[in-house]
């Protein structure tokens, strides 16, 4: 045979179709590994490629897309990335012989990496690096990333291939039907940065149907001369009876794939719901093809250096927005004037006439600003829509605490775009806590970024950039702020992150709860170069059940025995409720020549103890 460039480059192939899909229609649960199948039931696999190969597949595929040591780890085969890759690739050359060319499947980790994520690049590349060698050693004839939505990512996987080895790298991005990635980069973008950086192959694979996929092409083949490919899934699916039916036709799918072929794509296939007789039909159709159209016109030349992601920037330096100009919290904090803040409690339920209200006092007796807490129990109104509320009928700045849990990227940048068009500029942006559930409890919150990632976010947003790369159409002018921990079990794993947030863009932080002041001055002297403006965050002990509860099952804070005891000796819950502000006003009064500000919170949603505590630093 030929090499697979060389075939390419002379005919256009047919890779095969979906792989998940026929094992599922041979009765493989979907809650299984699939990747795995190729060390426990190999026949299965294998009859599955005897069936593309037999259909006229040219290209063929390992079941090796989710073999990575992340995914694997979720089904705790984390010590077996290399042996079900090798296996992968060793059953399909077995059964693919020289009669098609093997393709060595690799798809994305399953976690966000950076900026979005607390996963390095080169971690990344080591994941990817991992499984590509394995391929390699088990006789594939290229490799093929496929069904990427972030180009980081995608970028690092070439890295990591290019480093061990020298086979031809197809790379497909997945899309939206408007044809930008889930992460919204436009194929003007991502097509030209993906060429740049080394694929033979550049291309876009899943989630879409053939249709909008055929416009997507288009645009590509308007953005670079790189050899094209196209894997579109039989349609959208449609639940029938609790399953999820594709109802593209094998026909309809070939006429596309003759579309494909004349907008200069050299590799075409299937991906979710295409089977063996979708793969027949296309090929039936590229054997009909006029010989010029066959060979078409490839031209892959490329920039000698790899490319960092091609974006659209609207960022003007010389506009920059400064902390001062931001917000009046932003401006104090800028001039060095010691700031105060008090937390407010969304309500239960959508009433909000008593927060306003004590939004109101809270102003009138000095105050700064009030912080919005992001609270994961109860039915409470949303923080967000708080937040306005408190700005636009109590006439006081507000801090909104923004959780990462349980929201996606573009969900984020959605509430960013939100609270920006709504008055918000204050932003205090965490991971979240992640918590069980019912009866359930491994069951945890979904995090697809951490407060790290979120603040790379929101200072894009400030440069005009959404998380594509895109130009909005205005950047936003947001005071980004983050916590920090001086209690950390981990001090120095707490400063590395500290200095992360700080590098995303972070402008000023709240520390958690403290109950000491000698861990607070050691903090600040660490931290110090950073030349951030900290607020020291304190917690009002209404009761001595509460001060347990904060000193013994709230991770990250420690309370003194000596604070404790002093909490153990009241005798009610009137006198426990005087020592707690007593406690906070003698710290408050330290911290007022030590840090920033104070930040005051407490587990109800009454003022009064906040107020004896501003009355202390008066």
């Amino acid at each position: 045979m030929k090499s697979f460039l060389e075939a390419l480059d002379e005919r256009v192939l047919v890779c095969d179709g979906a792989m998940g899909t026929m094992l599922y229609a041979k009765g493989v649960f979907i809650n299984r590994c699939f990747d795995a199948l190729n060390t426990t039931e190999p026949n299965v696999v294998a009859k599955v490629h005897d069936d593309y190969v037999r259909a006229g597949a040219e290209v063929i595929e390992t079941n090796t897309f989710g073999a990575n040591r992340i995914k694997l780890r979720s089904f705790g085969l984390a010590d077996q990335v290399h042996n079900i890759n090798l296996q992968g690739a060793s059953l399909a050359r077995e059964v693919v012989k020289d009669k098609a060319y093997l393709a060595g499947a690799i798809g994305p980790l399953g976690i966000r990496i950076e900026p979005w994520g607390k996963t390095g690049i080169d971690e990344a590349e080591t994941y990817f690096c991992e499984q590509a060698q394995a391929l390699a050693e088990g006789g594939v004839d290229l490799f093929i990333l496929e069904t990427f939505r972030d180009l980081r990512e995608l970028n690092a996987a070439i890295s990591a291939l290019r480093s061990v080895s020298d086979l031809p790298i197809v790379a497909q991005m997945t899309i939206e039907e408007d044809g930008n990635t889930l992460d919204g980069t436009p194929p003007e973008n991502f097509a030209p940065a993906l060429d740049a950086s080394g694929a033979d192959v550049v291309g876009v694979n899943c989630s879409i149907g053939p249709a909008p996929m055929l416009e997507t092409i288009q645009r590509m083949a308007l953005a670079t001369g790189a050899r094209l490919s196209a894997q579109p899934n039989a349609g959208r699916p449609r639940d029938i009876e609790g399953r999820n039916i594709y109802l593209s036709s094998p026909e309809y799918m070939a006429s596309y794939a003759r579309r494909f072929v004349q907008q200069r794509v050299r590799l075409v296939g299937g991906c979710c719901g295409s089977t063996p007789e979708h793969i027949r039909q296309m090929r039936a159709v590229m054997q009909t093809l006029a010989p010029a159209v066959i060979r078409g016109v490839v031209n892959v030349e490329r920039s000698e250096k790899i490319a960092a992601p091609v974006i659209d920037t609207a960022y003007d330096a010389k506009a920059v927005v400064t902390q001062v100009q931001k917000s009046e919290l932003g401006r104090n904090l800028a001039e060095g004037r010691f700031t105060t803040a008090v937390s407010l409690l969304p309500p239960n339920g959508h009433l909000y006439n008593k927060t306003i209200e004590r939004a109101k006092v809270l102003k009138s007796k000095g105050v700064d600003v009030i912080t919005i807490p992001d609270v994961s129990h109860g039915t409470r109104m949303s923080p967000l829509s708080l937040a306005v509320l408190v700005q636009q009928q109590a006439g006081i700045e507000t801090i909104l605490q923004y959780s990462c849990r349980d929201r996606n990227i573009l969900g984020m940048q959605s509430d960013m775009l939100g609270a920006h068009a709504m008055g918000v500029r204050n932003m205090l942006l965490v991971t979240g806590d992640a918590r069980s559930v019912g009866d359930y409890p491994d069951a945890t919150a979904v995090f697809d970024a951490d407060s790290i990632g979120l603040t790379n976010i929101v200072t894009s947003l400030n440069q005009g950039l959404d998380v594509g790369g895109q130009a909005i159409s205005q950047p936003t002018t947001f005071h980004i702020g983050v916590m920090v921990n001086p209690g950390a079990e981990s001090l120095q794993a707490e400063l590395r992150r500290f200095a992360y947030k700080v590098e995303a863009g972070a402008e000023f932080a709240i520390t958690k709860p403290v109950f000491d002041v000698s861990s607070v001055e050691f903090f600040l002297k660490e931290v110090e170069s950073f030349g951030l403006p900290i607020m020291v965050g304190l917690w009002l002990f209404e009761s001595v059940l509460n001060a347990e509860f904060m000193a013994n099952e709230v991770p990250g804070v420690k309370v003194p025995n000596e604070v404790l005891e002093r909490m153990r000796k009241t005798r009610n819950t009137k006198a426990a409720a005087a020592e707690g502000v007593a406690i906070a006003s003698e710290l408050a009064r330290s911290f007022k020549d030590l840090a920033q500000g104070i930040h005051v919170a407490m587990p109800s949603s009454e003022i009064d103890s906040a107020l004896e505590v501003m009355e202390a630093i008066r």
